[in-house]
Protein backbone atom coordinates (compact mmCIF):
# COMPACT_ATOMS: atom_id res chain seq x y z
CA UNK A 1 0.00 0.00 0.00
CA UNK A 2 1.28 3.59 -0.89
CA UNK A 3 -0.27 6.78 0.10
CA UNK A 4 1.01 10.12 -1.95
CA UNK A 5 0.43 13.22 -2.16
CA UNK A 6 1.33 16.01 -4.28
CA UNK A 7 1.45 19.83 -4.57
CA UNK A 8 -1.30 20.09 -1.71
CA UNK A 9 -1.60 23.94 -0.92
CA UNK A 10 -3.93 24.90 2.16
CA UNK A 11 -4.68 28.72 2.90
CA UNK A 12 -7.02 30.22 5.24
CA UNK A 13 -7.56 33.71 4.70
CA UNK A 14 -5.29 34.33 2.37
CA UNK A 15 -2.56 33.18 4.63
CA UNK A 16 -0.74 29.93 2.77
CA UNK A 17 -0.42 26.84 5.36
CA UNK A 18 0.99 24.53 3.26
CA UNK A 19 2.42 25.28 0.01
CA UNK A 20 3.11 22.40 -2.38
CA UNK A 21 3.64 19.70 0.06
CA UNK A 22 5.01 16.41 -1.79
CA UNK A 23 5.65 13.17 -0.09
CA UNK A 24 5.04 9.25 -0.69
CA UNK A 25 4.31 6.70 2.42
CA UNK A 26 4.52 3.21 2.59
CA UNK A 27 3.54 0.63 5.30
CA UNK A 28 5.46 1.70 8.50
CA UNK A 29 5.35 4.82 10.22
CA UNK A 30 6.51 8.76 8.49
CA UNK A 31 6.99 11.02 11.36
CA UNK A 32 6.18 14.43 9.92
CA UNK A 33 8.05 16.83 12.03
CA UNK A 34 7.66 20.45 11.70
CA UNK A 35 7.88 23.51 14.66
CA UNK A 36 4.42 24.25 16.14
CA UNK A 37 2.10 26.23 14.32
CA UNK A 38 3.50 24.85 10.65
CA UNK A 39 0.66 22.88 9.40
CA UNK A 40 1.08 19.28 10.41
CA UNK A 41 -2.24 19.21 11.93
CA UNK A 42 -4.10 20.85 8.51
CA UNK A 43 -2.28 18.16 6.62
CA UNK A 44 -3.80 15.34 8.69
CA UNK A 45 -6.68 16.25 8.84
CA UNK A 46 -6.59 17.16 4.41
CA UNK A 47 -5.14 14.01 4.57
CA UNK A 48 -8.25 12.06 6.19
CA UNK A 49 -10.83 13.81 4.25
CA UNK A 50 -11.58 16.45 7.37
CA UNK A 51 -10.85 19.59 5.31
CA UNK A 52 -10.39 20.25 1.79
CA UNK A 53 -7.24 21.12 0.05
CA UNK A 54 -6.92 24.27 -2.28
CA UNK A 55 -5.51 22.27 -4.48
CA UNK A 56 -3.16 19.38 -4.90
CA UNK A 57 -3.43 15.29 -5.16
CA UNK A 58 -3.71 12.48 -2.96
CA UNK A 59 -4.09 9.24 -3.72
CA UNK A 60 -3.66 5.63 -1.69
CA UNK A 61 -6.80 6.97 0.40
CA UNK A 62 -9.25 5.43 -1.64
CA UNK A 63 -11.35 2.64 0.07
CA UNK A 64 -8.82 2.86 3.19
CA UNK A 65 -10.07 3.04 6.78
CA UNK A 66 -8.63 5.89 8.91
CA UNK A 67 -8.14 5.51 12.73
CA UNK A 68 -6.80 8.77 14.46
CA UNK A 69 -5.12 10.09 17.83
CA UNK A 70 -5.91 13.91 17.55
CA UNK A 71 -4.28 16.51 19.44
CA UNK A 72 -7.13 16.29 22.33
CA UNK A 73 -7.83 12.62 23.26
CA UNK A 74 -11.13 13.03 22.75
CA UNK A 75 -12.38 10.46 25.54
CA UNK A 76 -15.79 10.39 27.73
CA UNK A 77 -14.63 11.58 31.07
CA UNK A 78 -17.45 9.80 32.88
CA UNK A 79 -17.17 6.45 31.55
CA UNK A 80 -13.94 4.26 32.56
CA UNK A 81 -11.39 2.57 30.00
CA UNK A 82 -13.38 -0.09 28.77
CA UNK A 83 -16.57 2.18 29.07
CA UNK A 84 -14.69 4.75 26.31
CA UNK A 85 -13.45 1.78 24.51
CA UNK A 86 -16.70 0.28 23.51
CA UNK A 87 -18.44 3.29 22.41
CA UNK A 88 -15.55 4.19 20.15
CA UNK A 89 -15.39 0.67 18.84
CA UNK A 90 -19.14 -1.11 19.51
CA UNK A 91 -17.11 -4.07 21.85
CA UNK A 92 -13.76 -4.91 23.18
CA UNK A 93 -11.70 -6.57 20.73
CA UNK A 94 -9.67 -9.65 21.39
CA UNK A 95 -6.04 -8.29 22.57
CA UNK A 96 -7.85 -5.31 24.16
CA UNK A 97 -6.65 -6.00 28.02
CA UNK A 98 -3.39 -7.17 26.82
CA UNK A 99 -2.85 -4.02 24.83
CA UNK A 100 -4.04 -1.88 27.29
CA UNK A 101 -1.62 -3.98 29.93
CA UNK A 102 1.34 -2.64 27.43
CA UNK A 103 0.16 0.61 27.74
CA UNK A 104 0.56 0.36 31.64
CA UNK A 105 -3.46 0.77 31.54
CA UNK A 106 -5.53 -1.89 33.23
CA UNK A 107 -8.93 -2.73 31.71
CA UNK A 108 -10.73 -4.11 35.09
CA UNK A 109 -9.96 -0.73 36.63
CA UNK A 110 -13.36 1.13 36.83
CA UNK A 111 -12.29 4.86 37.89
CA UNK A 112 -13.79 7.21 35.82
CA UNK A 113 -11.60 9.03 32.81
CA UNK A 114 -11.75 12.12 34.66
CA UNK A 115 -9.89 10.99 37.04
CA UNK A 116 -7.01 9.62 34.92
CA UNK A 117 -3.96 11.64 34.88
CA UNK A 118 -3.15 13.51 31.00
CA UNK A 119 -0.70 10.66 30.23
CA UNK A 120 -3.08 7.95 31.01
CA UNK A 121 -5.88 9.44 28.84
CA UNK A 122 -3.05 9.98 26.22
CA UNK A 123 -2.25 6.33 25.92
CA UNK A 124 -6.21 5.13 26.28
CA UNK A 125 -6.54 7.45 23.28
CA UNK A 126 -3.65 5.83 21.42
CA UNK A 127 -5.13 2.25 22.64
CA UNK A 128 -8.14 3.22 20.92
CA UNK A 129 -6.76 3.77 18.00
CA UNK A 130 -4.70 1.05 17.68
CA UNK A 131 -7.85 -1.39 18.65
CA UNK A 132 -10.14 0.30 15.57
CA UNK A 133 -9.92 -1.43 12.23
CA UNK A 134 -8.02 0.96 10.48
CA UNK A 135 -5.30 0.76 7.42
CA UNK A 136 -4.27 4.35 7.89
CA UNK A 137 -3.32 5.85 10.76
CA UNK A 138 -2.80 9.31 11.70
CA UNK A 139 -1.10 10.77 15.17
CA UNK A 140 -1.16 13.76 15.59
CA UNK A 141 1.68 14.57 18.65
CA UNK A 142 0.83 11.39 20.04
CA UNK A 143 3.36 11.64 22.97
CA UNK A 144 2.12 14.76 24.31
CA UNK A 145 1.86 14.03 28.41
CA UNK A 146 3.72 10.64 28.22
CA UNK A 147 7.51 10.36 30.55
CA UNK A 148 9.80 8.46 28.68
CA UNK A 149 9.32 5.30 29.17
CA UNK A 150 5.69 5.58 28.17
CA UNK A 151 6.64 7.58 25.14
CA UNK A 152 9.42 4.59 24.38
CA UNK A 153 6.67 1.83 25.26
CA UNK A 154 4.10 3.58 22.70
CA UNK A 155 6.74 4.13 20.20
CA UNK A 156 6.87 -0.23 20.50
CA UNK A 157 3.39 -0.80 20.03
CA UNK A 158 3.21 1.98 16.68
CA UNK A 159 5.66 0.77 15.31
CA UNK A 160 4.50 -3.15 15.61
CA UNK A 161 0.96 -2.02 14.25
CA UNK A 162 2.38 -0.36 11.28
CA UNK A 163 4.46 -3.39 9.92
CA UNK A 164 1.57 -3.96 7.14
CA UNK A 165 -0.20 -0.55 7.33
CA UNK A 166 0.55 3.19 6.97
CA UNK A 167 1.19 5.47 10.25
CA UNK A 168 1.67 9.13 10.00
CA UNK A 169 2.97 10.60 13.13
CA UNK A 170 3.01 14.65 13.34
CA UNK A 171 5.32 15.48 16.15
CA UNK A 172 8.43 17.79 16.75
CA UNK A 173 11.02 14.47 16.10
CA UNK A 174 10.05 11.44 18.57
CA UNK A 175 13.20 9.58 18.67
CA UNK A 176 11.83 6.39 17.68
CA UNK A 177 14.13 5.85 14.33
CA UNK A 178 11.18 6.44 12.10
CA UNK A 179 11.59 7.91 8.68
CA UNK A 180 11.33 11.59 8.70
CA UNK A 181 9.34 13.88 6.03
CA UNK A 182 10.30 17.44 7.31
CA UNK A 183 7.51 19.85 6.54
CA UNK A 184 7.98 23.47 5.94
CA UNK A 185 4.97 25.82 6.73
CA UNK A 186 3.79 29.21 6.97
CA UNK A 187 3.76 30.01 10.94
CA UNK A 188 0.12 30.71 12.34
CA UNK A 189 -2.09 27.42 10.81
Amino acid sequence: MELRVEGLCKAYGGMAVLQNVSFAAGNGVLEITAPSGTGKTTLLRILMGLERPDSGRITGTEGRRWAAVFQEDRLLEHLDAAGNLRFALGTLPEGTGDLLARLGLDLGDRKAVRNYSGGMKRRLALARALLAEWDLLALDEPFTGLDPENAARCRDLIAGAASERIVLLAGHGSGGGFPVFRLTGQKGS
